[in-house]
Order: structure tokens, then C-alpha cells, then sequence
């Protein structure tokens, strides 16, 4: 029988690794299953075995609820549904008094969510609640209030789409799989009358407006479950077919890249917030359709999951997930109507990154060697993170606790050590990782936006995509960003970002700001190993214009800054670094050999100074010596200052800030300094007496740096031109690597607008060159000549990047085209002739 025909009751065969499947899920939950109710009097069918699994991953298997860290987590999940349900006061517009329905649609989704915890309590073993029969009249009582008051297919949306298309019916069809035997017919019609409503079959009918990416993966999970609650099998196939266009690889518009860049609302990098939904809602949806007439069996599917490694993994380090890559997502703290839960931070988005690749991993979709790799990874990963373990995480559920603790507890995965690569994103962003540490480059361009506000949040993100450099490895941990340092950190002083001081307000550049700078050149090349990366940066709601390259080695990244010019009528910063110091403040800071005050309130401008270094953190070099400001001042906030549905609770955290003043309407300005993760204050003398690095050129046509302990050389053009041995034809950015007797020529161009580069290298003695496809040898007599096609150049899809978004409320114009990858332009070698195989693209 074909799966299009199945609309009703299924009795369809199952395989015999389904069937047993099923039956070790049944086990696992025969401890809670006397609390699901009387069993139905038919026989079970496929929709009852699906609702089973479905089951499955919101309560997990396999664990002691006696044991840690389940125990905790169990009872903390009973107080909650305890204190809800003691909360709860149906009245006549609000079934909470602190959630009133009917202008914020929020409202609804945060009921049903209040609800589904309470479900969770009543099904899960050991919360204090489990079984209560008044906990489940309460979920029935709240049920048929929202059915008649709030999510009701008469109901007409009003303020977020999301919540009435995604939010509130994930979180109520949860509901229904956990107390479907508790329920009436009459209340399970009312539901999926309801959710009928608002997620119509027309939503399918085409990839595009709100449906794409990871909203496609959520929408598609709503319709699959509102099947298998109604045991309607046309709806399951729908979703399943729903799913394919997220699959392939795109060009433009969201979605997944083939370098692993991940792009949702058009403009904006958002793997860990966008990107981490797509990808646990995949993982669910396929281990909910296997062994079904509507398993997931497209190639397409399985190509997919080979992305997880280039798209999320190198985002993730030690447990977190990079800012740079979450959106607005940053500003989420404690939600004022929620005080009970968890806030969140990088932590508690990259512990859902790593629950979602053990997820796919045991889904089945992917090959054994590839799922044995990412168990590896995160086994990695949950090793090395000291500052919040993902074990201990409150905010994690059940399923993602037990799925952690039984990767630790196996012996036959061996952690996978912290890589040593550089990746180079199309979205504009960048990864360098060392053994002890990783740094992450944000920039933004034509193709990126500036940042993303909505919804009231990241009010004050303005400058974070302004070069922003974050960076983990130090004693305080992986605890930088994720202690509250969105709301209390001053904004125009991020690390690494060239900004000018003029005030800008909450939400600048408006709701659901799809502002972009009209600069093209941002980006850079890599060899996979070692870096050079660059940024024609421009400011928001200002004139401020310059140049940035950050060339990125083994032990430091060293940062040039150029052509910094402005006509505000305020003063330019580009912030050194800004150290959140933590509660304690007891981090030693040395000044060329000299200990400085701990003393919050300090303030200081350095003349001349050659050397910082804050102990256990890390240092700061300045080869030709800076003047410098610094202060050492505690910050106080709240999470509402920069998102308006967060707590006002007052935070403070203590900081030191090191930043060069360009002074008011620079003309030309510049910097160079060395940022050194981890490094004493003796190593960064040292480094400041023997700089390891010659600057060849900063300037605002071409920055370039020489290092010879590495053999690189390496240069940002940003207009034709020479730097120390390299000459080129046109705006791009070029690694050279001499070692051994061998010569290695990356070349690329981050505005994607040359067709082809002219490289000339003033290197002689060059016998043979291999070169890479789409690069021609002109001449290696004298000099080595290279014509590197680094095209494929495309015009923008949508109007102009610099036109105002269009007004669609939740998306703008379609991005420009991802660029080509860097070409690697060939690898030389001196006599005696040989060819060598030109490393691989990145």
C-alpha cells in the first residue's frame, strides 16, 4: 500500500528492527507507562508505535532516576510543575494572571509550555508528581481553557506568527503524545482542529516566505505529529516530503552552505540558534518516521548530515557555541515570566548543538564511521568543558542528560582532541583553533548584516559584527561570555571592533534590522592551517570608514588597523580587549613588567607601552609600542536593557577594558597590535623585545605581515598594488607558505567581484609548479606569475545590499551569492623538478 494512500487507522507491516526498536523503547518507558492511562481497546498500529517514540525523546531511556545527575534534575522538574500548577488560576483572560491572553502571542506559546512541564512531571519517574491524579485534571483543565480561549480554529493571529504556527502547537502536541490516554476524543479534535487552523496544508505548497530553513524543519514537525496525534497518514507524508527542500546545499537565501555557513532571515550567520533548531528538529523527525511508510530515504538527507561536521562542529568549542554564530539569540537571559527557568548563554546553546549531533548520530542517517567520528568529538568536547558541564546543566532535558552520561560512561569512544585548523566562512565569519584555545572573527558586509534585533531583543548589538574578536582558553574558562557579559558589558567596546562613539538607540537600524554596510571586501584566505582575513568596515548610522586585517598564526592572532576615518563629531575607538574578570576581580595585570592596581575604578592612558598581560588570561603586544587606555571597572545591568522580555534584576561584573582612542573625526588613523590567548606577561615581553612578525604594509590600500619562524607571508589588498614580494592586479587577499624548499599560494577574493586575480611573486629559483584548477602559470622565469580564477562572479539576487530592507516583517531581500572558495593557487618547488599535489580548496 503506498503511504499517499494511508489516511486513516495503519496496520501496515513493520520491520523486524523496528519492532524491536519500538519494544527497547516500551521497556524503557514501562516505569512511567502505569501513569499513561488505560491502554485504548484496539490493537496498537504504527501511529501508536510513532506517539511511543515520539514519547521516547521527550522523556529519554536508559538511565537511573535515582541516579545523578537525574535525580536532581527530576526533582527540579516536579517543584516546577508544582509551582505552575499551583499558579495556575483560570479566569477569563488568562489561564496564569501574569499571562493575559489576547495581544501578546507569546502568552499563549509560555502557557503551553507551563503545561507540557507539568505533562512531563506527571509521566516522568521521581519528580514528586508522578502519576498525581491532580496533576494531570490540571493539564486537562488548562487544555480546554487555551482550546476555548487562545489556539482555537477561530482564533485570528495577532502579533508573532511563530508562536501560533510553531511555538504553542509543538509544545501542545507534546502534550497530547504524553497524556493521549488521559485525553478525550473530543479534547484531541479540539487540537488538531486547532492546529489545522493555523498550520494549513497551503503552508507546504512552496519553500519560501517564513517556511524555509529552520522554521521549514519546525513547521514540518508540527504537521508530522498533528498526523500521528489524529492518525492522519496524508499529513505525516506531507511533512516528510516538506522536509526535502532543506537538504540540498544552497546558493542564496537560507539554509546551508557548501562551506558550512548556515544563514536564516536572509543575511544573518546563525548556526547556534536557527541552525541548532534545524538540525535537532531533523534528528527528531528521523528517528520519529524510521521503520515507517514514511522514513526519511532521500540521499539528500544523508549528504545533509555530512554538513554537521563543517557547519556546526567548528562553532563549538568546549561545550559552547560561538556567539558570533546565535543571532539575537545573545541577548536571552532569565525571562520575566518564567523565573523558574534557566537563563540562557553560549552554554546552554552549544549543550543543545552537542545533544543534537549525538541525536543524529544514533538516528541512523549517517554512516557508522561518521557517527563513531562525532561521538568522538563531543565526547571531546564534554571532557574539556570545566566551566559549565553539560551534566549540569538545569536547563537540559532528561533525554540530552541520559544520551551525555551514557557517551562518557562507554569505553569504546575515545575523546577526539581540540583540532588545529582555521576555517573561513562565506557568512562572514572566521574560526582560528590552537590546542587550549579558539578565537572567533565577526564581520559584516553586503552580505551580512550589521546585526539582528527583533522580537524587543539584542537591543545593543549594534557594533558585533564590526570585527568582533571573542576568544576562549583562559583560567576564567569558557565562562567569558556566558556570565552575563551581553548585559553588562559597555557596547561600543567589544573586543576587537573599530567603532565610533556616536550614541545610537535601542534597536537601531530598526525591528527586525536587516541593515547591512556596503562594503563588499570582508573575508579573507586560509590554507586550512593559518589565516589571513580582512574587513572594509563601515559604521552604523556613521560615517566611520577603515580597513582591519587580522593575519591569524599558531600563537597569536596580530590585528592592523588602517585608513580609519570619520566625520562624527565624536570620538573612535577600536578596542584592544575587554576581559570579563568574573565575580572575584583577583586577576593579576602587568604593564611592561609592572604589576597595576586591582583596584575597580582604576583608569589609566599608557604611553609607549610595548606589553600587557592580564594574569591567567592572556597578553597583548604592541611591537612599535601604543598608547593605550585602560580601566578596571565593575558594570552593572540587567538582561531587560538588552532584551525587553528579560529580568531587570541588576548585574554586575568586573572588566577590564584596553582600548586605542583615534580621537574625535580621525582622518587616517591606525593600530597594530599581537593578541596572544593564554600567554604570561613574561612571554608577551619576551615577544614585544623579539617580534616574531614584520609588518610589510598597513595602510588603507594593503595590509600585510611577514613571519618567518612560519614561512608566511600573507596580505589583505583592498585595491591593486605590492606588499614586500607580492604584486597583484586587483582588490584580494594572499597567503604565501615556504617551507622545505616548497612554496604554497592561496589566493581569493572576498568581494567576489574580480573574475580573475594576477598574482606576481617576486621568488626565484621555482623548477615546477601543480596547479590547482582554474589557476594558470604564466611564469616561473624570475618570478613565479599566477591567474587565478577566483570568479564565478555573480550579481546580487535582490536589490541593491545598500537599498533599505524590503517589508516583509520577517524577512528582507535575498543575500548576494556565497563566494568561491579560496583558490589554492599552486604549490612550487625548487629544483630538483618534481610535482607536488596542490592542497585542497577551503
Amino acid at each position: 500500500m503506498d503511504a499517499d494512500q494511508l489516511t486513516g487507522p495503519l496496520t501496515a507491516a513493520m520491520s523486524r528492527r523496528r519492532l524491536l526498536r519500538l519494544a527497547g523503547a516500551a521497556a524503557a518507558l514501562a516505569g512511567a507507562a502505569q501513569f499513561l492511562g488505560p491502554t485504548p481497546a484496539r490493537a496498537a498500529d504504527t501511529y501508536d508505535a510513532m506517539r511511543s517514540t515520539w514519547v521516547g525523546l521527550l522523556t529519554g531511556t536508559g538511565f537511573d532516576p535515582a541516579a545523578a545527575p537525574f535525580a536532581t534534575a527530576l526533582s527540579a522538574l516536579g517543584n516546577e510543575a508544582r509551582a505552575q500548577m499551583t499558579a495556575m488560576a483560570p479566569g477569563a483572560s488568562s489561564l496564569w494572571p501574569d499571562l493575559p491572553i489576547g495581544t501578546v502571542s507569546a502568552h499563549v506559546t509560555t502557557s503551553y509550555v507551563r503545561l507540557r512541564s507539568m505533562a512531563l512531571a506527571y509521566v516522568q519517574p521521581g519528580t514528586g508528581l508522578t502519576g498525581s491524579a491532580a496533576l494531570a485534571s490540571a493539564v486537562s483543565t488548562g487544555l480546554d481553557w487555551l482550546a476555548a480561549h487562545a489556539y482555537t480554529p477561530s482564533t485570528t493571529p495577532y502579533d508573532n506568527w511563530w508562536d501560533w504556527e510553531i511555538g504553542a502547537p509543538q509544545r501542545l502536541l507534546d502534550i497530547g503524545a504524553l497524556m493521549y490516554a488521559r485525553l478525550a476524543p473530543e479534547q484531541i479534535a479540539a487540537g488538531c482542529a486547532a492546529v489545522d487552523h493555523f498550520v494549513p496544508l497551503s503552508e507546504f505548497a512552496s519553500y519560501s516566505g517564513h517556511s524555509t530553513g529552520a522554521n521549514r524543519v519546525d513547521l514540518c514537525r508540527v504537521l508530522a505529529l498533528r498526523g500521528v496525534i489524529g492518525r492522519d497518514g496524508s499529513r505525516i507524508d506531507t511533512a516528510r516530503k516538506g522536509l526535502s527542500p532543506v537538504f540540498p546545499r544552497v546558493l542564496t537565501g537560507d539554509g546551508l552552505y557548501a562551506d558550512g555557513s548556515f544563514i536564516q532571515h536572509t543575511c544573518v550567520p546563525y548556526a547556534g540558534t536557527y541552525g541548532t533548531v534545524l538540525l535537532g528538529g531533523l534528528g527528531r523527525m528521523f528517528v520519529l518516521l524510521a521503520g515507517t511508510p514514511w522514513a526519511v530515504t532521500a540521499p539528500e538527507a544523508r549528504s545533509f548530515c555530512s554538513g554537521v561536521t563543517a557547519g556546526w562542529a567548528p562553532f563549538v568549542y568546549n561545550g559552547l557555541v560561538m556567539d558570533g554564530v546565535s543571532g539575537r539569540g545573545i541577548s536571552r537571559g532569565v525571562q520575566k515570566n518564567d523565573p523558574l527557568r534557566i537563563q540562557q548563554d553560549d552554554h546552554t546553546r552549544g549543550h543543545a548543538v552537542v545533544s543534537d549531533i549525538l541525536r543524529l548520530a544514533a538516528s541512523g542517517m549517517a554512516p557508522a564511521a561518521q557517527s563513531a567520528a562525532w561521538k568522538a568529538m563531543v565526547k571531546g568536547w564534554l571532557r574539556r568543558d570545566h566551566y559549565a558541564p553539560l551534566l549540569a546543566d538545569r536547563s537540559m532535558g532528561i533525554p540530552e542528560l541520559a544520551a551525555a552520561q551514557a557517551l562518557l560512561d562507554d569505553p569504546s569512544v575515545t575523546a577526539a582532541p581540540e583540532p588545529v585548523e582555521h576555517r573561513l566562512f562565506a557568512m562572514d565569519r572566521a574560526v582560528h583553533r590552537r590546542p587550549g584555545w579558539a578565537a572567533q572573527i565577526s564581520m559584516s558586509s553586503a552580505r551580512t548584516t550589521f546585526y539582528e534585533t527583533g522580537n524587543g531583543e539584542n537591543l545593543r548589538g549594534w557594533h558585533s559584527g564590526s570585527g568582533m574578536v571573542s576568544w576562549w582558553g583562559d583560567t576564567y574558562g569558557n565562562g567569558q561570555y556566558a556570565d552575563a557579559f551581553w548585559p553588562t558589558v559597555d557596547p561600543y567596546l567589544l573586543p576587537g571592533t573599530t567603532v565610533s562613539t556616536r550614541p545610537l538607540a535601542d534597536a537601531a537600524g530598526g525591528e527586525w534590522n536587516r541593515t547591512r554596510p556596503t562594503n563588499t571586501w570582508a573575508g579573507g584566505t586560509t590554507d586550512g592551517t593559518y589565516a589571513a582575513l580582512g574587513q572594509d568596515v563601515r559604521g552604523l548610522q556613521s560615517t566611520l570608514t577603515g580597513r582591519k586585517s587580522w593575519f591569524c598564526l599558531d600563537d597569536a592572532i596580530h590585528c592592523l588597523g588602517a585608513g580609519i576615518t570619520c566625520a562624527d563629531g565624536v570620538s573612535v575607538r577600536t578596542t584592544v580587549d575587554n576581559r570579563n574578570l568574573g565575580p572575584n576581580n583577583n586577576q593579576v595585570f602587568t604593564v611592561d613588567g609592572t604589576v597595576q592596581p586591582a583596584t575597580l575604578g582604576w583608569s589609566r592612558t599608557f604611553t609607549g607601552s610595548r606589553s600587557m598581560a592580564v594574569g591567567g588570561m592572556g597578553a597583548w603586544v604592541f611591537p612599535e609600542g601604543a598608547t593605550v587606555h585602560v580601566q578596571r571597572v565593575a558594570r552593572t545591568g540587567s538582561w531587560s536593557t538588552v532584551n525587553t522580555s528579560s529580568s531587570a534584576t541588576p548585574l554586575t561584573r568586573n572588566y577590564l577594558s584596553l582600548w586605542f582612542d583615534h580621537g574625535t573625526d580621525p582622518a587616517g588613523a591606525g593600530y597594530s597590535y599581537q593578541l596572544m590567548p593564554g600567554a604570561t606577561a613574561s612571554a608577551a615581553a619576551a615577544r614585544a623585545a623579539t617580534p616574531n612578525v614584520t609588518v610589510l604594509a598597513n595602510t588603507a590600500a594593503v595590509q600585510a605581515v611577514d613571519c618567518p619562524s612560519l614561512g608566511l607571508t600573507m596580505a589583505n589588498f583592498f585595491a591593486a598594488g605590492t606588499a614586500g614580494p607580492i604584486t597583484v592586479d586587483a582588490p584580494c587577499s594572499v597567503l604565501v607558505r615556504e617551507r622545505n624548499g616548497t612554496m604554497t599560494v592561496v589566493v581569493s577574493d572576498p568581494t567576489r567581484d574580480a573574475a580573475t586575480v594576477r598574482v606576481t611573486l617576486a621568488r626565484a629559483g621555482y623548477a615546477s609548479v601543480s596547479a590547482a584548477d582554474g589557476v594558470q602559470v604564466l611564469t616561473t622565469s624570475g618570478q613565479v606569475v599566477l591567474l587565478a580564477e577566483t570568479g564565478e562572479r555573480r550579481a546580487p539576487a535582490g536589490p541593491s545590499p545598500s537599498a533599505p530592507p524590503a517589508p516583509p516583517p520577517r524577512h528582507g531581500p535575498p543575500p548576494r551569492s556565497p563566494p568561491p572558495p579560496p583558490r589554492t593557487s599552486g604549490t612550487a618547488r625548487t629544483a630538483p623538478p618534481t610535482t607536488a599535489t596542490p592542497p585542497p580548496w577551503w
